[in-house]
């Protein structure tokens, strides 16, 4: 299965007779999967189908999902309301005939707020019959499998991306493994310069105990082999998961955590500063990588 963003935008429009409904869902990164769901009067009966729908497609991510639904007709509809216009015409004819007011003419009259009714007024309102939701429910279905295909392209614009931060990220643990501060001599002149220091004032004279525990002590400090073999595991498991695809972003947000952890040791175990430096620039692409995984559903 492909990798998939979280983010990501798709419309797809539906028509019947002379109506249509006019689908936009907009995807951002999110902890589990929220749907926010904007539809006109009539429309509520909509919601579980596409939360249904929703859910079978998409596992993370906050979506906005929003419905417009209109007529289709350039030619807009009006009409009269009869109603009000008998009202206004009773009271013209009072104030007239008090002598408050000369007769209205036709065009005064039908400027008047309510007596010209626009024909599509209602229509939103109306309650919709079966052909109408279904009309709007192949239009979320139509706009839902574009969102996929949308996230489903920038994930594997982002796969790519994490898998060269995973190249970086071995390149730097062999740079590691051959550095020369890890090798016997390196470690034993360091050794015997730490043991200098040690008989520094004690007339050639130390306590044994003291002695052993301070070169088991940097011995412990020089070995980085259990990182590295850690860290090239680490490696091998995250590149199985982008091969693997679906909803892997908590799997490699983990790992990605995992990565800190293991150069932050190796930068604290480090003997020399060669290793530091390989140890930091590990940690500047550990949170490249870690960046790109938020995005990651």
């Amino acid at each position: 299965m492909p990798v998939a963003s979280m983010t990501g935008f798709a419309r797809a429009e539906t028509r019947h007779a002379d109506e249509s409904f006019v689908f936009e869902l907009r995807a951002v990164n999110g902890k589990g999967l929220e749907l926010r769901l904007r539809l006109p009067p009539g429309f509520e009966s909509l919601e579980p189908e596409i939360r249904r729908l929703a859910a079978s497609r998409l596992t993370r991510g906050n979506v906005q999902i929003a419905l417009s639904a209109g007529k289709t007709e350039s030619r807009t509809r009006f009409s009269v309301n009869e109603a009000v216009l008998a009202e206004v015409l009773a009271l013209s004819d009072r104030l007239v005939a008090a002598g408050h007011a000369v007769t209205p003419t036709a065009d005064g009259l039908l400027s008047l707020r309510g007596v010209i009714e626009n024909g599509e007024a209602g229509m939103a309102e109306a309650a919709p019959g079966p052909e109408r939701i279904e009309a709007a429910q192949a239009g979320f279905a139509e706009a839902l499998e574009a969102l996929v295909a949308a996230r489903r392209a920038e994930g594997a614009a982002i796969a790519d991306v994490l898998r060269a931060r995973l190249d970086e990220m071995a390149i730097l643990v062999e740079r590691a493994e051959r550095d020369p501060a890890r090798q016997p001599n390196a470690i034993r002149e360091r050794l015997d310069a730490q043991l200098a220091l040690l008989l520094q004032g004690k007339g050639g004279q130390i306590d044994e105990a003291r002695l052993l525990g301070e070169v088991a002590l940097l011995a412990t400090r020089a070995d980085i082999r259990e990182e590295l073999d850690r860290l090239r595991a680490h490696l091998d498991a995250a590149r199985a998961l982008l091969n693997e695809g679906g909803a892997i972003g908590r799997r490699l947000d983990f790992l990605s955590q995992e990565f800190n952890r293991e150069a932050n040791t190796l930068c604290s175990k480090s003997n020399a500063t060669s290793l530091t430096a390989i140890g930091l620039e590990l940690k500047v692409v550990v949170d490249q990588f870690r960046e790109q995984v938020q995005n990651i559903e």
